[in-house]
């Protein structure tokens, strides 16, 4: 009787938290911080026509998709960005085969120890871990006007809605419309807004203004697989493959959630059955 009660309590108490939430205004309610005066450029996330291939429940990967992002990566991004938590063997998982993944890694240079015990560069090996393209920070950021390039291993995963920010960020270098400067005008309280030197503008950047000039235009690299090296696949593919480096276990970890779901709602159902077999010849006791 107890238990019962307390449960009643507990239950009216809930629905009232959850009716005050709702019905009174401000009550309950997370404050956010004050967002950007340029933050309404970037609200509004693009998404690729048809979506990506990982997303939803049934979501998997396109490899050759994959594959044409690190092709973007290796001759675009990676003069820049490091891919530190990304071994060179990791690659087999996108469909290279093992001499592929030799000679791919091999193509890459890495710091070794020569007979003297000096760092010289070596070629790299499937054990290997992509190299940064700076010794360290320091000199990071004296090849970008002190801007530090993030390493892209978790990005997707460190942005929210990760996949579509980097498909967006890398169409995002246009020119602000009168419309856009009028917006942060209004939001920075009447002050003129223009993009300083030595960045860019970028709508889908947090403060309008990036480090990163413009980095895809059409036919910039020529795809393995003949695919039309666009601006937009170009930014679909390595969006795709930053995801992959950030959750390579998504797609098997949404399979196994099926899986699961699927022995909870039979192990829900037998555990319901042995209750009602257990139970069936027991009468409730009536008080007269």
């Amino acid at each position: 009787m107890t238990i019962r009660l307390g449960g009643i309590i507990f239950g009216i108490v809930l629905v009232g938290i959850l009716l005050l939430w709702s019905l009174v205004p401000d009550t309950l309610k997370y404050s956010a911080p004050a967002k950007s005066p340029y933050y309404a450029f970037h609200e509004e996330k693009l998404t690729p026509e048809g979506g990506f291939s990982f997303a939803g429940l049934g979501g998997k990967w396109d490899y050759q998709q994959l594959q044409r992002g690190y092709q973007v990566y290796k001759e675009v991004c990676s003069s820049c960005h490091s891919l530190k938590f990304v071994a060179f063997r990791n690659l087999a998982e996108l469909g290279y085969t093992e001499a592929e993944v030799r000679a791919e890694a091999a193509s890459w240079e890495v710091p070794g120890l020569n007979e003297y015990g000096e760092v010289t560069p070596r070629p790299a090996e499937p054990t290997d871990y992509f190299p940064s393209p700076y010794p360290n920070e320091v000199a990071a950021r004296a090849a970008n006007n002190n801007a530090l390039p993030p390493d892209l291993s978790l990005i997707t995963k460190a942005r929210p809605d990760g996949s579509r920010y980097v498909y967006s960020l890398m169409q995002g270098y246009v020119e602000p419309t009168e419309e856009d400067l009028a917006v942060a005008k209004e939001l920075a309280g009447g002050e003129e807004w223009e993009t300083p030197v030595g960045l860019y503008f970028n709508e889908h950047f947090y403060n309008a203004n990036i480090a990163m000039p413009p980095q895809l235009y059409p036919d910039l690299i020529t795809y393995a697989d003949g695919t039309e090296a666009t601006q937009e696949q170009m930014a679909q593919d390595v969006a795709a493959f930053l995801t992959w480096t950030a959750e390579p276990s998504l797609v098997a970890r949404k399979q196994t959630g099926w899986f699961v779901i699927g022995f909870l709602i039979f192990a829900t159902g037998l555990g319901f059955l042995s209750y009602k077999q257990i139970w069936a010849a027991k009468k409730p006791n009536k008080k007269a």
